[in-house]
């Protein structure tokens, strides 16, 4: 089938076709569709293929996006006609996008219920962290903006009469960590029973995160899944992933985009071989050259990060560290101070570190090599983003030495290991 024929295909029984209306030349705003122009390209994805609605066109312009990326575009041909999407992509990806597009596009075709409760979302995204789910809901604002679509959120951490007061309106797109949510739901505060779009992502790590039995309580509570919409977002699809997804949704198109460095290609990856002992002063010595712009460092323990940040600022290094030790609000205005380059070096873990989208992050440096392969190819994608150039430096040392094997044959390539350049030790 081409392209264009599964894009016209006809979509599920349960769930009808939804009717792709051709959009407008131009908006209310005078914005014109002719103000975005993107070459046809063999292979290539553009946001024009998908007819999407005007609006959220110009948001898309206005974001710089033009060729989809591989999880966008396998995606979009499925969720625009109302078909469920079980997805493996890692962090990076645009996956949020891909998400987001298909319900912006869906709320914008399609007419509100003339009922609709405040509280009441139409669509529901739960992520395992407050910063994976502020930064959705940044996202999600940005590709709303010339709509009247209403976002909010309920993290944990964060001022719950705040957010209740958010709620106190009509709310056509809740994002969520499943403590809150629940707690939300307990007070009455929301009411996920009208459902019409259910995103659950980065389920891996709210299975190992411990969050599965609160994320069960919290689905029961929407409708059926062959009354909704879901999608379901993960970086590995284990067994008990796939279980997961075969109960919470419906007859659904699995998408898997490879865990590869093939997704990184714009990134100069470098190994120095270093002893243990020397890391510390190979790092400074690293950080103080005028290239290192802004930098990610990343360490495998919370005490490591600690200890690394009180490092850096004592060498004079403009750095903040990011860890499940830092109380929520400060990790908040970090990473924005970060976004900002008010901080140069951000030290994080890789469970602080995953899910947040920094843009034009110049250098990513492995303290230490991660234990888990996977986790390399998550850390290295923080850099070399959107087409621009990015450097991974990984620091080998003894105790290291066991992992960079893994790492090697998990992505299909050999790293090139050298020492540290001379005058850095």
């Amino acid at each position: 089938m081409s392209e264009s024929d599964q894009i016209n295909a006809p979509a599920q029984d349960r769930k009808p076709k939804r009717r792709r209306r051709k959009p407008r030349r131009r908006n209310a705003a005078g914005w014109d569709l002719r103000q975005f122009q993107v070459p046809a390209v063999a292979g290539k994805w553009r946001f024009h293929d998908f007819d999407l609605p005007l609006p959220l066109m110009h948001a898309i312009h206005a974001l710089g996006f033009e060729y989809c990326t591989p999880i966008q575009a396998e995606a979009l041909t499925h969720t625009l006609l109302g078909g469920d999407v079980v997805g493996k992509a890692q962090t990076g990806t645009g996956k949020t996008a891909a998400f987001l597009i298909s319900i912006l596009a869906y709320f914008l075709e399609e007419e509100a219920p003339n009922a609709q409760k405040p509280g009441a979302p139409r669509a529901l995204i739960v992520a395992p962290t407050r910063e994976l789910a502020l930064q959705i809901e940044k996202d999600a604002k940005a590709l709303a903006r010339f709509t009247d679509l209403k976002v909010a959120s309920v993290v944990g951490g964060m001022d719950y009469q705040a957010q209740r007061e958010a709620l106190a309106d009509r709310v056509d797109i809740l994002v969520a960590t499943p403590g809150r949510l629940l707690d939300f739901h307990q007070k009455r505060d929301v009411d996920i029973t009208q459902v019409e779009v259910l995103v659950l992502d980065e389920a891996d790590r709210m299975l190992s995160m411990g969050f599965i039995p609160d994320v069960k309580r919290i689905i029961r509570h929407t409708p059926k899944p062959e009354e909704r919409q879901t999608f379901l977002f993960s970086a590995t699809f284990t067994e008990d992933i796939l279980n997961l997804a075969s109960q919470w949704t419906f007859d659904p198109t699995h998408v898997d985009i490879a865990v590869t460095v093939e997704n990184a290609a714009d990134i100069d990856q470098r190994v120095y071989l270093v002893g243990d002992e020397d890391k510390q002063r190979l790092l400074i010595n690293l950080l103080r050259q005028e290239s290192f712009d802004r930098v990610m460092v990343f360490g495998n323990r919370r005490d490591l990060v600690r200890k690394l940040d009180e490092l850096l600022r004592k060498a004079g290094i403009n750095a903040a560290m990011l860890s499940g030790d830092v109380p929520q609000n400060q990790r908040i205005t970090t990473l924005e101070q970060f976004r900002e380059g008010e901080i140069q070096v951000l030290v994080a873990t890789d469970v602080a570190g995953r899910g947040i989208h920094i843009e034009d992050v110049s250098h990513v440096i492995n303290y230490t090599l991660p234990e888990d392969p996977e986790d390399y190819v998550h850390r290295i994608g923080r850099t070399g983003r959107a087409g621009a150039k990015g450097v991974s430096i990984s620091f080998v040392g003894e105790e290291d030495a066991f992992s960079l094997p893994e790492i090697e044959r998990f992505i299909g390539d050999k790293l090139p290991c050298e020492h540290p350049p001379e005058g850095l030790l």
